[in-house]
């Protein structure tokens, strides 16, 4: 099934929902949408745009941020899936800080990681393994790129304020 961006009346992404949801809250009357797919909802007598990013007609306080949970799936989301120490394919989680030595399990310290990566740091500091951070572990202030389930579309870009500009390609 298809997803869309729920964004609130200020342009604030508020969550990630069904294609056929959205598409309700916009016959309603309720949202607006600001993108389409190009693919279409089909009835009867008429056909819709299926819309990829919507907006509501009237703001909705949302009443507190939550923290996004810190687990497995959630770590490689925010890593891209990369090893950050030497950027192939991730499959384990390490602690920059070894939990044995003393280091919490927050997201200041977890990073995606792979096998011959973990395994050559074992349980030592980066200094003592000689492995460099590609970069800084940090929590995520949005929990949309999580409910995306880490993939965001080109068109939700624009508005959500996590993505990154990408890094300018060197040519020798």
């Amino acid at each position: 099934m298809s997803r869309s961006l729920l964004l609130n009346a200020t342009y604030e992404a508020l969550c990630v929902l069904s294609s056929r949801r959205a598409l309700l809250l916009v016959l309603d009357g309720k949202a607006e949408v600001l993108s389409v797919t190009g693919r279409l909802f089909r009835s009867q007598r008429a056909s819709f745009p299926e819309p990829s990013v919507i907006r509501l007609e009237q703001y909705v306080k949302v009443p507190y941020q939550t923290r996004v949970a810190l687990n497995r799936r959630a770590v490689f989301a925010r890593d891209g899936y990369r090893c950050q120490y030497c950027g192939a394919a991730a499959e384990n989680i390490d602690h920059v800080v070894p939990r044995s030595r003393g280091g919490p399990h927050t997201w200041e310290n977890v990073v995606a990681a792979c096998r011959p990566c973990n395994t050559a740091k074992e349980d030592r500091l980066l200094h003592e393994s000689g492995l460099v951070l590609r970069q800084k572990p940090v929590q995520p202030r949005e929990r949309v790129w999580l409910l995306a389930g880490g993939s965001v579309r080109r068109e939700w870009e624009p508005y959500l304020s996590f993505v990154k500009e990408p890094a300018p390609v060197l040519s020798a």
